[in-house]
């Protein structure tokens, strides 16, 4: 993996933090390789956008024993898929969500795979979301030929954040958290699609989220969820002011790896794969734009793990191979070399088709990275329902798991974060949206 190496020599600070209080320069990275490098936050080259993943190199652990078993069901519930509308950016009706100062009952409730609400229909006038107003390469043809812009059901319930899971069950439970329910978009957000916000935000003088967009609107009586970061009763701010100054995404920007980058200047042969390069403010302003939202790191985190399924992997404990079947890693693909060759180690999305979650989401581990709403603190805060640390810190949340990294950062339960100005080859992006 010669291009993970060049990646650690050029890197400088990673800001990474694991569950407890481990030291961020203490985490393993991918391939056994050391992980005292990483992003800075006054960025510098990334050779080839290998984001160190300096998590917990493992599962998670801690708490109190779950008798729940990780099922190998895998696949997408019967739940259905949208394709249409989004959240508007402000506004909502709360629809009653769980009250957020409440503690969280044992993770005993499951989520249902075959619960979800209408295939048809949105909110708002039932219009596609705008990155997939017309049709053509990365826009309407992914999967089988579906919309990349298919978002599917996640019927909310309880689990664990923390937890381990050898394939026989989890154990070592803690940190219990209660997530309503939202849709969580099918596919990674494709070149295709960013392309169509590229051209909103009109070099700075077009689109910016309005101030105080980007909530989880249908919860709280629109005041969204719950900042379990502040020291008094607080929501998520949405879009603010400031973030307008940090959001540019520029050619420049959307090219940090000579080799690695998807992005081109026009329309070409990447459409289909996954945007990367991606700041946390590109993120959070692409999901606003396109009707949704950001995850928050319960909501994925709950995906990932099947809900109270508490899953191995999001598809189950079955090993991910070296056939890129269930995971795009470890520079296997496209021939199964383990050896990185830029832009060609990077899957059109949804490639991995047996590595769909409980409810459908493909490469929910694994391609790349994903920006989650959260600031990351040292450990989780309880109790959560409907919770996010938006408060302020260093490093924003990030799912783990990419086109290069280790077997190990396609786990479920470990975490990780960077600066939310890094931008590197391995960082993508996931929205959703309300229910």
């Amino acid at each position: 993996m010669n291009e993970r190496t060049t990646l650690l020599q050029l890197a400088i600070v990673c800001l990474s933090v694991a569950c407890g209080s481990k030291d961020p320069s203490e985490g393993s990275g991918m391939g056994g390789e050391s992980a005292t490098g990483g992003m800075s936050e006054m960025g510098g080259a990334a050779a080839t956008g290998g984001a160190s993943s300096t998590d917990t190199g493992g599962e998670s652990s801690g708490g109190t024993t779950s008798s729940s078993a990780a099922t190998e069901t895998g696949g997408a519930g019967t739940g259905g898929a949208r394709v249409t509308g989004g959240a508007a950016g402000t506004g909502g009706a709360d629809a009653g969500a769980s009250s957020a100062t409440g503690g969280v009952a044992g993770a005993s409730g499951g989520a249902s795979a075959t619960g979800g609400t209408s295939a048809t229909g949105g909110s708002g006038d039932g219009a596609a979301p705008p990155s997939c107003a017309s049709s053509g390469p990365g826009l309407s043809d992914c999967g089988a030929g579906e919309s990349c812009c298919t978002s599917l059901d996640v019927p909310g319930g309880t689990f664990y954040r923390t937890y381990t899971n050898d394939g026989s069950g989890a154990q070592d439970t803690a940190d219990p958290a209660r997530v309503s329910d939202l849709r969580l978009d099918k596919y990674l957000v494709t070149v295709g699609r960013f392309r169509q916000f590229v051209a909103a935000w009109e070099d700075g003088s077009g689109y910016t989220p309005p101030l105080g967009s980007g909530k989880h609107t249908h919860l709280n009586g629109g005041q969204g969820l719950l900042d379990c970061g502040a020291s008094a009763e607080a929501y998520e701010p949405g879009w603010t002011e400031s973030d307008n100054e940090k959001l540019s995404p520029t050619a420049e920007h959307l090219v940090c790896d000579s080799t690695a980058a998807t992005w081109t200047p026009t329309p070409g042969d990447n459409e289909k794969l996954p945007i990367n390069c991606v700041g946390w403010w590109e993120a959070y302003a692409f999901c606003i734009w396109d009707g949704g939202f950001l995850p928050s790191e319960a909501e994925f985190a709950y995906a990932a793990a099947g809900g109270s399924e508490q899953r191995r992997y999001p598809w189950g404990s079955t090993e991910p191979g070296t056939d890129n079947q269930y995971a795009i890693y470890g520079c296997y693909y496209p021939d199964g070399s383990g050896t990185c060759s830029g832009t060609a180690s990077i899957a059109p999305v949804g490639s991995a088709e047996l590595g769909a979650g409980l409810w459908g989401q493909l490469d929910l581990a694994g391609n790349l990275q994903q920006w989650i709403l959260d600031w990351s603190p040292t450990s989780y805060v309880n109790p959560c329902t409907d919770c996010a640390y938006v408060a302020k810190g260093s490093g924003r949340a990030m799912r783990d798991g990419y086109y290069g990294s280790a077997a190990t950062t396609l786990l479920v339960a470990p975490r990780t974060s960077f600066y939310p100005t890094n931008r590197f080859a391995t960082f993508g992006i996931r929205c959703a949206r309300t229910p």
